[in-house]
């Protein structure tokens, strides 16, 4: 008996990332190098921060967005934000949940970026 080819579309998702990235994955250990020497530079984030304005997007995603950039040859941050639309892999990365905004490219230029 043939299956349908109907879309199932669903209101709610349980998505959970973690569980979704194999734990043999090389990316999870390059993750837990990289979030610990982010964490070490945690004082000088803090220090380039003002306590006031929008809140900005934390320093540490937009450096493991640029990592996840190069690692796999994404070309330009357009299609890097486009990439995380859908790639769980690139949300995980970054630290993104499966709801969260991506954002605009322009995060990374630094003549419009805003907060830190």
């Amino acid at each position: 008996m043939r299956g349908t080819d109907e879309a199932g579309g669903s209101l709610f998702s349980d998505v959970d990332l973690e569980a979704r990235v194999s734990g043999r994955h090389p990316l999870r250990e390059i993750r837990q190098a990289v979030n610990e020497a982010l964490a070490s530079l945690d004082g000088e984030f803090e220090a380039l921060c003002t306590d006031f304005g929008r809140p900005s997007i934390a320093p540490e995603r937009l450096i493991r967005a640029s990592l996840i950039q190069i690692q796999f040859s994404v070309r330009s941050e357009r299609q890097l934000m486009e990439r995380m639309q859908y790639d769980l892999l690139f949300r995980w990365f970054v630290g993104l949940g499966i709801d969260d905004a991506v954002g605009v490219p322009t995060v990374f230029d630094p003549g419009t970026a805003t907060g830190c």
